[in-house]
């Protein structure tokens, strides 16, 4: 892990509040090694979501550089953004946000709909390989309220792998979930670095989560204040 993924340099954010300029992100300087599993910690409102969904390309920086594999994703517009998003980057969420109504199978085959070049059998190879890497084969048929907590996680993992992004950002991945299947999933995050050179991105409030990624900055306030390796 020596090639940098991600490199921010000044980056900032900052939007207007009624009469107030609330900046959540200030003049940040971070790079992020490809395949390195990264977490970020912090109190509330100390900038990490507003970090994640910069990275993730959700939203654009008001100042500063933000390089993805080489791409300027802070110049991006918002469509060059979600055409690159669908492609690089798969976003795992604390509250799983499946849609309720469809299948295991047809969440996860969501995002390869975007993908007008895949056919119906080229989809159907990638969603069985991606319930498959997370344990899930036998629930393809099940809907998310005939699944547990843990389960509906995994599928929500497998639809942001499906496409096989480089990037992966998780926001509390496991902060709904008891302590055994939170370890699940954070064994399925390192595999998934280690063994798929996935880049992640996790925020967390949960320092035994921390532990299961290769480094930990700590922000407060919009900037770095710790470094742990």
């Amino acid at each position: 892990m020596n090639q940098t993924y991600i490199r921010c340099r000044q980056l900032s954010k900052s939007y207007r509040k009624g009469h107030t300029t609330v900046t959540p992100l200030e003049a940040l300087d971070l790079d992020v090694p490809r395949g390195e599993f990264l977490a970020l910690m912090g109190p509330s409102g100390s900038g990490k979501t507003t970090l994640l969904n910069l990275i993730a390309g959700i939203d654009t920086p008001s100042n500063g550089e933000l390089w993805i594999d080489g791409v300027d994703l802070g110049t991006r517009s918002r469509g060059q953004r979600t055409q690159w998003r669908a492609a690089h980057c798969g976003y795992i969420f604390q509250l799983y946000h499946l849609v309720p109504i469809l299948t295991a199978y047809e969440n996860v085959e969501l995002p390869l709909l975007l993908h007008k070049h895949l056919s119906r059998q080229q989809r159907r190879e990638k969603v069985a390989a991606a319930l498959d890497l997370v344990g899930l084969s036998d629930r393809a048929q099940h809907r998310p309220t005939e699944l547990s907590g843990g389960q509906e996680q995994r599928v929500a993992i497998a639809r942001a792998i499906v496409a096989d992004p480089g990037l992966l950002v998780a926001d509390e991945p496991t902060g709904d979930l008891d302590r055994d299947s939170a370890n699940h999933i954070l064994d399925l995050l390192k595999e998934l670095s280690a063994q798929f050179g996935k880049t992640i991105v996790m925020v967390t409030h949960d320092a035994n989560a921390a532990k299961a990624a290769h480094r930990t900055l700590h922000l407060e306030k919009g900037q770095l204040v710790e470094n742990q390796v």
